[in-house]
């Protein structure tokens, strides 16, 4: 019997379910799409008349033989119709016009909000997980400095420097001329990891929009992360790193952003901290610094939104002494003492000024410097 083509759904689904097929990457769904129209290719698949080209083992396209006896493109399509996630094939007018010209552009991304947030410049913010309190304070300090001058966010929604970046974007959302944020996940859009961060990424996706280019229903892969870098990139006309270690993953997005020949800049951190290591060899290759919102602006030919500032008072002179002893390194209560030449009340009575305006953390004894004051009580 002849086989019937699948017509009810929508292209898109087609390219989802191809999308959703075991160990599909960006160049293998690059192949899957040119062996003819999506539906075409994947009656291909129930059919089993797919050959593995070289570099692709048969036994993996007889995994894929496997799985679309399983995968339903039409059911895909209403999950992602349930769970307000938009599909982008490239080209498609919701599609970033930033990533056509791409040397690597994604064959579909999965969207949740608006991607008209990307019509405007952007600027990625990367950085390690394991972030200090300083690294988290520039990384939120720049997120809302840019998205208050009507820069558009971009970072990765991890742990540490990306969600400090993504929080300080969301929360300077009264300025004037603010812009929407950007998040781009190594995961789908039904379970974006990390879990910690769902709700900032609801709060992005709600004012700005969240990408990926992993269906949903398909698990969070380690692959993955590394190959969503290239979209982070592809989307900014300037990368900065605030921390990382020497062979962070954020060197990856630096390598894929020098390959598009865009403009990577570093924040110097203490000599001593090891998420110091890769700022300080990317500036020592000739990135540019940045040392604070004026710098990455002046990369984009712009100029600070005018802000509201609330100005501290500087610290007091017992105070200014625990600060100077505190330096730009974590340092526990016992060794902050020993270097604090002040008798006990005056030290306690210095560091609780320095924790009430801002000046430093204190958890679990230790204490840490922020990269400036803020409001409110530490």
């Amino acid at each position: 019997m002849k086989s019937v083509p699948f017509n009810h759904p929508p292209m898109e689904a087609f390219v989802a379910a191809l999308a959703s097929l075991p160990d599909v990457g960006p160049a293998r769904l690059r192949w899957l799409m040119s062996l003819g129209a999506p539906s075409e290719v994947w009656q291909r698949l129930l059919t089993h008349q797919v050959v593995a080209p070289p570099g692709i083992s048969q036994s993996i396209v007889s995994r894929w033989f496997e799985s679309a006896a399983a995968i339903s493109p039409d059911a895909l399509w209403s999950r992602c119709s349930e769970l307000g996630i938009g599909v982008s094939c490239f080209g498609a007018p919701s599609y970033p016009p930033k990533l056509l010209s791409d040397p690597d552009p994604p064959v579909v991304l999965f969207h949740q909000g608006s991607p008209d947030a990307l019509s405007i410049p952007s600027v990625a913010i990367v950085g390690t997980r394991r972030a200090t309190a300083y690294g988290r304070a520039v990384a939120h300090e720049l997120g809302s400095g840019l998205a208050a001058s009507g820069i558009c966010v971009v970072s990765g929604l991890a742990m540490g420097i990306d969600a400090s970046a993504h929080a300080g974007a969301v929360e300077s959302s009264g300025a004037p001329n603010w812009a929407a944020p950007a998040a781009v996940v190594g995961s789908g859009l039904d379970s974006p990891c990390p879990v910690r961060n769902r709700s900032l990424c609801a709060k992005v996706a709600a004012s700005g929009v969240v990408l990926s280019e992993v269906p949903p229903g398909v698990p969070a892969a380690p692959w993955r992360f590394p190959v969503r870098n290239r979209i982070l990139a592809g989307l900014a006309e300037v990368v900065v790193v605030v921390e990382s270690a020497g062979g962070g993953g954020s060197m990856h997005t630096v390598r894929e952003a020098r390959e598009r020949q865009l403009t990577v800049m570093a924040v110097p951190g203490p000599i001593k901290s090891p998420v110091s290591v890769g700022p300080h060899e990317l500036l020592a290759e000739g990135a540019l610094v940045c040392t604070g919102l004026q710098d990455v602006l002046a990369q984009l030919g712009r100029s600070a939104a005018p802000a509201e500032t609330e100005f501290r008072m500087p610290p007091s002179a017992d105070a200014a002494v625990v600060l100077e002893c505190v330096g730009w390194l974590a340092v526990g209560m016992d060794r902050l003492s020993d270097r604090v030449d002040l008798p006990v009340d005056r030290f306690s009575a210095g560091l609780s000024e320095l924790r009430r305006n801002g000046w430093v953390t204190l958890s679990d004894g230790v204490v840490e410097r922020r990269a400036q004051p803020i409001a409110g009580p530490a």
